[in-house]
């Protein structure tokens, strides 16, 4: 596979790379990330080889990650309409101002300015709410995306990080409406962070919207850098998103390190193939600092994990399934057990055995 074997966005006629570049690492702003150079440099690596799903969001590195972007297809006439350009909005700019940021009508409006004024574009492909608010009506971010869409100011709507139950209500109102539905659902999703099997992968497949997991090497700790023979205890950061991996967690970590082992390829690559291969899954967000790492992601491509090496993953970093998820497993039991219903016979419930006889 490669970065020009695009995949259809859900049930729209959008098409991107299986790979989309993310660039949260865009600037050094707050002190980590690439220089506008390099990030110049990781942008042309992944459009040379065919890449075309760009990933940005107005509060990375307080915007200076789309304004790199916005110089780079500035430098490159020509290019920006070969590309599907996506940001997002919710991030507050504008320290003080109650209505800077969020899904309201006034600030969806004035972050999107903001943000094609710092793109240098007059348009984006996809308008990603990037959080939840639950005091602003659904009905007013919807309509208000729709308007955009009608004005050729954004070309479909994503959902970034929201309540399963808040995606299937945004799907509904939407559809009811007649307004412009949702194509995409971005969510966190690795081999360390399998929650989203629960609800929110399901109900994208149901409504028929494209899934793009974030952080699929969970924060570089499947990029075979960390392992339990040597572990660290040494925090990334001031919150616990990024504290040292649990006992857990490693793992997880050495079984990926096992299977790289295995095939000769790096950790990331097998983490970055297992993610993108799993149902559900359209296009994985990938990021970088350096190109070498840019480089080492994009060769998951070309990895293939066998039958047993993707058994052991799953089985090793198998979720603990939530409620409703834990009695739904007994839904075929008592609707037809013992009955071969699409190919597939459930053994027969004892309690159903009872009720007959009583019968």
């Amino acid at each position: 596979m490669s970065l020009d074997s695009y995949v259809t966005l859900g049930q729209s006629g959008l098409r991107v790379s299986p790979f989309t570049l993310g660039t949260m690492t865009f600037g050094e702003d707050f002190g980590w990330g690439s220089s506008p150079e390099v990030s110049a440099d990781i942008l042309a690596a992944y459009l040379d080889r065919g890449g075309n799903s760009i990933d940005t969001a107005n509060i990375y590195t307080a915007g200076h990650s789309e304004r790199i972007i916005g110089d780079y297809f500035a430098a490159h006439p020509g290019g920006r309409d070969g590309v599907v350009l996506a940001t997002k909005f919710f991030g507050n700019l504008r320290p003080g101002d109650p209505n800077g940021g969020g899904v309201g009508r006034k600030a969806i409006v004035q972050q999107l300015e903001n943000s094609l004024r710092r793109l240098r574009t007059d348009y984006v492909d996809l308008y990603w709410v990037h959080n939840f608010d639950p005091r602003v009506p659904i009905e007013e971010t919807m309509r208000t995306l729709d308007d955009l869409v009608t004005a050729g100011k954004i070309r479909y709507v994503g959902l970034s990080d929201l309540p399963a139950w808040k995606v299937a209500e945004a799907s509904v109102t939407a559809r009811f409406r007649s307004w412009a539905p949702i194509t995409a659902l971005q969510l966190e999703y690795s081999l360390l962070e399998r929650t989203s099997e629960g609800e929110l992968i399901p109900a994208a497949q149901e409504f028929g919207i494209g899934v793009l997991p974030w952080s699929p090497l969970k924060n570089g700790f499947l990029s075979g850098k960390y392992s339990s023979s040597k572990p660290t205890t040494t925090a990334r950061g001031n919150n616990g998103y990024f504290q040292p991996p649990t006992a857990e967690e490693y793992v997880v970590i050495d079984a990926v390190n096992e299977v790289a082992a295995e095939l000769g390829v790096s950790a990331a690559a097998v983490a970055l193939s297992w993610t993108q291969n799993r149902p559900g899954v359209t296009s994985t967000i990938i990021g970088a600092r350096t190109l070498e790492q840019f480089t080492a992601n994009v060769a998951a491509l070309d990895v293939v994990l066998t039958d047993d090496q993707r058994d052991r993953l799953d089985k090793v970093s198998a979720p603990t399934p939530t409620f409703p998820a834990t009695a739904n497993a007994h839904a075929p039991l008592l609707q037809h057990g013992g009955i071969t219903v699409d190919g597939v016979t459930p053994p027969a419930h004892p309690a159903l055995a009872v009720v007959g006889e009583q019968r």
